[in-house]
């Protein structure tokens, strides 16, 4: 098998290579005739070298081993060229050497020459006796398409790239094709083909690169003195990827038990279990140490939206768009309750958008898409007191410590509304998107408010003056949490998770730097020890993600996500072209042909890696 691939290579990569010197030398052709003219450029006549070559190469075994299944192919070629020039009619080649008909007689003899080029295939990559031709079908089918792929992005090592990339593609599918064409030594092959066609190309063109470009940006201007296939030369220093800085924060876990999005997360004050609500119409239990399913309650009418424990880790409430909020015993997984407005089976007249407990747990206070927020008392489930105010949804709330409750609302404002007395409350303003959530300082001297508007704000709770924005989100903010220890700040947005250094500065007030980027989505929740973020994610999935105390002894790893279509860009339900576009993407510019930098390997392989994983998954798709 080696001995076959190695002479066949060594014949296609001659015929190829005078196909190239062709049409480097005649220039500009054309085919004309009863369809009406169409140019012919590099890639057509390096094909026919290449097929040329296959051929030489199929006549020499056939000669060698006396396999009369060689003129079979030939006479099946011959007719499929005979039946071509039937249907076309008269056809014509126009060029530099001036102009040629092409009748039945030479179509018919090209078609022979196809079809002993594809028995040469075959015979290159036969693995078992009695292997079907269509093997050798399917190579000469994708060689084709490469070479014509080489026209479109006139870039002849970008072309050897994707040779190597698809072969893995293949590989790793178990197409026995590919299988053998991998084991052409492919790296020695590609290294000695792009030896020769920098050797070829120096001495005619001599390209500058003048800014640093990506490999897929590349593209050659040829001048009538040059030679119309050109090969630059890459430097490994104009191509090189910027390193990034190590994230001190790891994803450790991904729980996966829900069906649909992940709305709300709360955890437990002894950091132990974690509720989880869904727009599956589910609340989970999660036992946050092992990441394992405690327990799922049933019985909502609608999505979950709103979930919150206890203060003293008792009682688990939930709300959603069933309009009614319902607790829960944490310790017997029983009902507690339903809380009703009055003479009503709902506790709010729209959909229960967030809950909150009093730090001495005798108020649970909700909010509501009817704009208002209601009181209840948290051991008896009465109802106490409606504050309205609000023009729209009411989003998100938080209860301080000395009494005052914070809202935010789909009107872009924020109101702060004190439990001791009737007075108006105060309001702030200064978004302009819905303020979606609202969270406090355990100091109880700051508030945070994350927007649509992809802001956060930063407000003195006491003044309610604003301190300071952050802004770097590309898309609106919907979930924030603050540290125990109030110096780190997550925000989540649909499209990923922020972290922000939380300072003060000499004259008291609290600034914020951008810390990490990471590859998640709101919700998000710290943990009462500070060390571990809780975060939602699409297709109901929630990670776990653990801070990395040391973050120079930690190694930057594109995996960390921990899923395929993170790592690689795309979203979880991307068809397999878009992903296949993707890698090839990444492929050309983590590939070390391409780029030299330190992080480029670690980066390929994990680029690998994702892309084996989705291509495992898409063929136990296939199998079902």
């Amino acid at each position: 098998m080696a001995e076959n691939s190695g002479e066949s290579v060594v014949f296609i990569a001659s015929g190829a290579g005078l196909g190239i010197g062709v049409s480097a030398t005649v220039g500009g052709m054309g085919l004309a005739g009863g369809f009406g003219a169409v140019g012919i450029g590099m890639a057509p006549v390096t094909v026919a070298g290449a097929v040329a070559g296959a051929a030489a190469y199929g006549a020499f075994k056939a000669i060698g081993e006396g396999d009369t299944a060689a003129f079979g192919a030939i006479g099946l070629g011959a007719l499929g060229g005979a039946g071509v020039s039937a249907t076309v009619g008269g056809m014509g080649l126009a060029g530099g050497f001036g102009a040629a008909g092409i009748g039945m007689g030479t179509m018919t003899a090209a078609g022979g020459v196809v079809g002993l080029g594809v028995y040469g295939l075959y015979k290159a990559f036969k693995q078992e006796p009695g292997q079907r031709m269509a093997g050798a079908i399917d190579a000469f089918e994708r060689m084709e398409s490469k070479v014509l792929e080489m026209e479109a992005h006139t870039e002849y090592t970008q072309a050897l790239l994707e040779l190597e990339l698809e072969a893995l593609e293949r590989k790793l599918l178990g197409d026995p094709v590919e299988q053998n064409f991998a084991a052409l030594e492919m790296e020695q092959e590609l290294e000695a083909l792009k030896a020769n066609v920098k050797a070829a190309s120096s001495s005619s063109f001599n390209p500058t690169i003048n800014s640093p470009v990506k490999a897929e940006n590349f593209t050659s201007h040829s001048t009538p003195q040059e030679s119309q296939f050109t090969a630059p030369e890459i430097k490994a220093e104009a191509l090189a990827i910027e390193v990034e800085p190590p994230q001190s924060w790891k994803c450790v876990k991904v729980l996966k038990g829900h069906k649909a999005s992940v709305n709300s997360i709360a955890i437990s004050p002894d950091g132990q279990t974690l509720a989880s609500g869904s727009d599956d119409r589910t609340v989970n239990l999660w036992n946050l140490k092992t990441g394992k399913q405690i327990f799922t309650f049933f019985g909502q009418a609608g999505e979950v939206h709103a979930v919150a424990i206890s203060p003293d880790g008792q009682m688990l409430v939930t709300g959603g768009f069933d309009n009614k909020i319902t607790s829960w015993q944490l310790n017997t997984k029983a009902l507690f309750r339903s809380f009703f407005y009055q003479n009503s089976f709902y506790s709010h007249s729209g959909f229960i958008s967030s809950l909150a407990f009093s730090q001495d747990r005798k108020i649970l206070a909700s909010a509501s898409g009817d704009k208002s927020i209601r009181l209840w008392g948290g051991y008896t489930g009465e109802i106490k007191r409606t504050l309205n105010g609000h023009l729209d949804t009411v989003l998100s709330i938080a209860i301080t410590s000395d009494g005052q409750i914070a809202s935010g609302s789909a009107d872009k404002t924020i109101r702060l509304w004190s439990l001791s007395g009737c007075q108006q409350p105060r309001v702030l303003t200064g978004h302009s998107g819905w303020v979606t959530s609202v969270v406090i300082t355990p100091d109880g001297n700051t508030l945070a408010s994350g927007s649509t508007d992809g802001t956060i704000n930063l407000w003195n709770l006491q003044t309610g003056e604003l301190l300071y924005t952050l802004t770097g989100h590309s898309s609106g903010v919907y979930s924030i949490t603050i540290s125990p220890n109030g110096r780190t700040l997550a925000s989540g947005s649909t499209k990923e998770l922020k972290l922000w250094n939380l300072h003060s500065v000499d004259d008291g007030t609290v600034q914020g730097s951008l810390l990490h980027t990471l590859a998640g989505c709101s919700p998000v929740a710290f943990t009462p020890d500070g060390k571990t973020l809780v975060s939602g994610g699409e297709g109901g999935r929630i990670k776990i993600w653990c801070q990395v105390l040391n973050s120079n002894d930690f190694t930057l790893d594109p995996s960390l996500p921990g899923e395929w279509w993170e790592v690689l860009g795309v979203g979880m339900d991307a068809d397999s072209e878009a992903v296949k576009l993707a890698y090839h993407h990444l492929a050309r510019q983590y590939h070390p042909d391409i780029n030299r930098s330190a992080s480029a390997i670690a980066k390929m392989q994990a680029i690998n890696t994702a892309y084996e994983e989705f291509l495992k998954e898409f063929s136990a798709f296939r199998v079902r």
